[in-house]
């Protein structure tokens, strides 16, 4: 079957899906359908296939499954919202429909991805200025005591976000011109050999940038995912495992300083060794661990198949959305309970799927940069959604970042929709297969 059909007949299956998941939650929390439910539908439907226009005619060879992933995800993201925080679901889909232009607009402008090579300084120099604008005087906490977002008029956007996709860019640039001056040791720090500095000087210092920026905006998952993405796409670079484990041991040192010096860290990490205690004196703050507690309890209460769409008691996790974390942080413990262990290694699959043909997208790519941008934005998608499901299921400390594409957030939505967009490009035209 030629790709696009096959593109074609899996995006039917994943519109059937999210459909029925509108029509079941809207069914479940009233008993009915609400009757603005058919144009929510019709407009999600209409976003999905003109993304597939969009891909037939512009990257015709393209990866079939990238898509119809993205749009399940998507689809079954927006279902939950309307059943967890019905006032968010229109803004969702607003999101949704501002991420599809962003990426028919990223598949138009960019026709061949090694023209994004020649922008490698400029994208650094995006990517740190992304960054730094929650500091700015536009800068705003939204009533979560943390910097981190951007307000222009009624919108608000996380700059980090989309930094995250430009600083990919950048690393993918900057490693394909020195991968092999990367390789050459000309000076020592114990037993690590590292390349003349003023081949590593410019990627250590947007290395050390990034995290310190993101560090004193307290954005841990961030500050997690730009790690991984240096380490990483540096290891895909030089095939060197010294930078690897020298990154282990640095990632490690840094949290304990951290949890030492740093009462945000320190509370995170105590909540996430002693989530079951009412009161959480040893963590330093009343009630720390109660929302990790309920979501694992949540989890445990959907057993094998759930308790079926509509029917779980999400509000134990945040009650009176007080905090705003059940449609952004929570949203896996709410689905995990309501469709079950299977489901949510169904959500699992999704995202490995991914993760396997990013992979593959970076393998088959002809030229260094396409094979590093690839591994970049796949690490990024990838280590994300690790991140928010290892934290709700407590085999990680929570780190407060948005599962993609599936948890309420514009920011996310729209960066994610460009990531896939250039993974497609970088696909189209190498016969993936």
């Amino acid at each position: 079957m030629r790709p696009r059909n096959a593109e074609l007949s899996m995006l039917i299956l994943s519109i059937v899906i999210a459909l029925a998941t509108f029509v079941l939650v809207d069914f479940s929390r009233s008993s009915h359908v609400s009757p603005d439910l058919a144009k929510f539908m019709i407009a999600f439907t209409a976003l999905a296939i003109l993304g597939h226009i969009a891909i037939r005619r512009l990257a015709p060879t393209a990866d079939p499954l990238l898509y119809p992933i993205a749009i399940l995800l998507a689809g079954f993201g927006y279902g939950f919202i309307r059943r967890l925080a019905p006032d968010l679901a229109s803004a969702q889909l607003g999101w949704i429909a501002i991420g599809m232009v962003a990426f028919i607009a990223t598949l138009a402008i960019v026709r061949d991805h090694r023209q994004l090579d020649q922008f490698r300084y400029s994208f650094l120099l995006l990517g740190i200025a992304l960054l730094l604008l929650p500091l700015s005087p536009i800068g705003s906490t939204l009533g979560r005591g943390v910097k981190l977002w951007v307000r222009l008029g009624p919108l608000a956007f996380q700059p980090a976000e989309l930094a995250k996709v430009v600083l990919a860019l950048f690393l993918a640039g900057y490693l394909a011109s020195k991968r092999e001056v990367m390789t050459i040791t000309t000076a020592r720090v114990g037993p690590l050999g590292l390349p003349a500095p003023r081949h590593f000087g410019p990627l250590f210092l947007a290395w050390g940038l990034s995290l310190a920026v993101m560090f004193y905006e307290r954005d841990l998952g961030s500050s997690t995912l730009f790690f991984a993405l240096f380490v990483i796409t540096l290891y895909a670079a030089t095939s060197r495992s010294a930078y690897a484990l020298a990154g282990i041991v640095m990632f490690s040192g840094g949290v304990w300083y951290a949890y030492n010096h740093f009462a945000h860290v320190s509370i995170r990490i105590c909540a996430w060794l002693h989530p079951w205690s009412a009161t959480d004196i040893q963590c330093g703050i009343n009630g720390a661990g109660r929302q990790i507690a309920q979501s694992a309890f949540a989890l445990g209460s959907g057993g094998l198949t759930g308790t079926g769409l509509g029917l779980g008691h999400p509000q134990l996790i945040d009650p009176g959305l007080r905090s705003g974390t059940l449609p952004t942080d929570f949203i896996f413990a709410a689905i995990g309970e309501e469709i079950g262990f299977i489901g949510t290694v169904a959500i699992l699959l999704l995202f490995g799927l991914i993760a396997a043909r990013g992979f593959h997208i970076a393998l088959r790519s002809r030229d260094t940069f396409g094979t590093l941008l690839a591994t970049g934005l796949t690490v990024i998608i990838t280590v994300q959604a690790l991140l928010i499901m290892g934290g709700v299921s407590r085999l990680l400390p929570l780190t407060g970042i948005t599962l993609p594409f599936v948890s309420y957030g514009g920011s996310s939505i729209f960066a994610n929709f460009i990531l896939i967009a250039l993974l497609i490009r970088i696909s189209d035209g190498e016969a993936v297969t």
